[in-house]
């Protein structure tokens, strides 16, 4: 009888940043012949995959890791919380949970996969081609996250990402499009593109020209996005942009989104828009020029949408600081935004600023700025109705006969809204996931719209 394979149970938690880490290690996994699972109980080790960004963030991993050594007893942690230091400078995870086998920081693969072969035996090796020439996903088979580098050169004083996962380093381009073309052929309908700085990709390496296909490709923003909207076109797929800093070279991918050949989305995290507040920030732009930048975009693709994320409440600002925010977001007609109550973060330099405002102001400025947000999102949405879009459908109960929900190029998996698809009468009309519709806009409700496939 063959002997059974170990077991590793895994966990993710955090941005798609992290999710794409998981899927790293997961794929190795399954390539050394290890079988893995989602729950504790029964698996030969556990792996969490942790977040350190925000204090919710840190206590949900903490409570993970814990509930993952009640449940298994060996716990192997990696992820940015586990480049987190505690009191006195020593680990974190190692001062709360002393007894997991072992911490590693963000982006790790190869130090986990040294932890796992050290406490369970590595199988013997299964044919590799068993594992998807795209990895092991944790996205549906028709979305995926690609990651184009790992770092950020910026210090905000509200962020310790750059601490957890050090300093830009861009991916070189051939191995980018590499993995975006394995993961066309594997079926991937969308390709959402991520990093901490989109737009600085290349920066590191002085925009090195490197190769792909026999060709010289420059490692920059816009060279990157020619070749995926060509690898996309050829595969009939969506490629869509996030984590976009709105520097001026920005605007030279706008050409793309007006013929069609990327998403017209941006998701920018503009994060506040009164220049003295900014700069307390140390963010890398100011909300005048901001405003002039969406201008430009708008004029050079109409149909753009941009989502963003904004901080409500930081030290130090005023009510004045605060309404000039809100007189931004109804002039800036931002599509989608999100807003999240400041929130002091162990290491930040924010810290050092004082003038902490309480937490009921916070909270208050957040629901005011989210009910000016849901005006100017909601009166978009409205104007919509009576449109024709193109909608990858997410989900189709009943073998796609009585409508499903799905998403337009407008809105990103798990952060913007949806379209629900309604029953057609036609025999003909049925839904399959992972597969683009047509559909008619018949109404708007709240954030989501709905439509009549046609």
């Amino acid at each position: 009888m063959t002997e059974q394979a170990p077991t590793v149970g895994f966990v993710s938690l955090g941005c798609p940043k992290a999710l794409t880490d998981s899927e790293l290690i997961l794929t190795r996994l399954s390539a050394e012949g290890y079988r893995t699972s989602k729950s504790f109980a029964g698996a030969d080790l556990v792996i969490v995959n942790t977040c350190g960004f925000i204090d919710d963030a840190v206590k949900e991993s903490l409570d993970t890791i814990g509930e993952a050594l009640a449940e298994n007893g060996k716990v192997i942690v990696t992820g940015c919380l586990g480049a987190k230091a505690g009191e006195g400078g020593g680990n974190l995870v190692r001062q709360v949970h002393p007894k997991v086998l072992a911490v590693t920081g963000p982006h790790a693969t190869q130090e986990v996969m040294d932890a796992v072969h050290a406490h369970v035996p590595k199988p013997h090796d299964p044919f590799v081609d068993l594992v998807p020439a795209a990895g092991i996903k944790l996205t549906p088979k028709h979305y995926a996250y690609l990651k184009i580098s790992e770092g950020c050169n910026h210090r905000c004083t509200f962020c310790i990402i750059p601490s957890m996962r050090g300093d830009l380093v861009s991916r070189p381009v051939g191995d980018v499009l590499n993995e975006a073309r394995a993961l066309f052929e594997g079926g991937v309908k969308e390709l959402l593109v991520i990093s901490q700085d989109t737009s600085a990709y290349g920066v590191d390496v002085k925009y090195r020209t490197g190769f792909w296909d026999g060709k010289p490709v420059k490692t920059r923003m816009l060279d990157l996005c020619e070749q995926l909207a060509t690898l996309a076109e050829q595969h009939g797929a969506w490629v869509r942009l996030h984590y976009v800093y709105p520097y001026p070279h920005v605007d030279e991918v706008l050409p793309l989104m007006a013929g069609g050949r990327i998403l017209p989305y941006l998701d920018v995290p503009f994060q506040h828009a009164h220049p003295d507040v900014l700069k307390r920030m140390k963010r890398p732009a100011s909300g005048e020029r901001n405003l002039e930048r969406l201008a430009r975009w708008r004029e050079a693709c109409p149909e753009i949408v941009v989502r963003s994320t904004f901080i409500a409440g930081f030290p130090g600002e005023t009510e004045a600081e605060f309404e000039y925010l809100l007189d931004f977001m109804r002039e800036a007609q931002i599509d989608r935004a999100g807003c999240f109550a400041y929130s002091p973060v162990e290491g930040a330099a924010a810290n050092e600023l004082g003038d902490l405002l309480p937490q009921e102001l916070r909270d208050e400025r957040r629901a005011r700025f989210m009910a000016v947000a849901e005006e100017v999102s909601t009166a978009k949405l409205q104007r919509r109705v009576g449109a024709t879009m193109q909608v990858l459908v997410d989900h189709a109960p009943a073998l796609g006969r009585k409508g499903g929900r799905g998403r337009s190029y407008a809105d990103a998996p798990e952060i913007d809204g949806t379209v629900r698809l309604l029953p057609t009468e036609k025999a003909s009309k049925t839904l399959k996931v992972g597969e683009f519709t047509r559909a008619r806009i018949v109404a708007a409700e709240g954030h989501d719209l709905v439509g009549l496939p046609i």
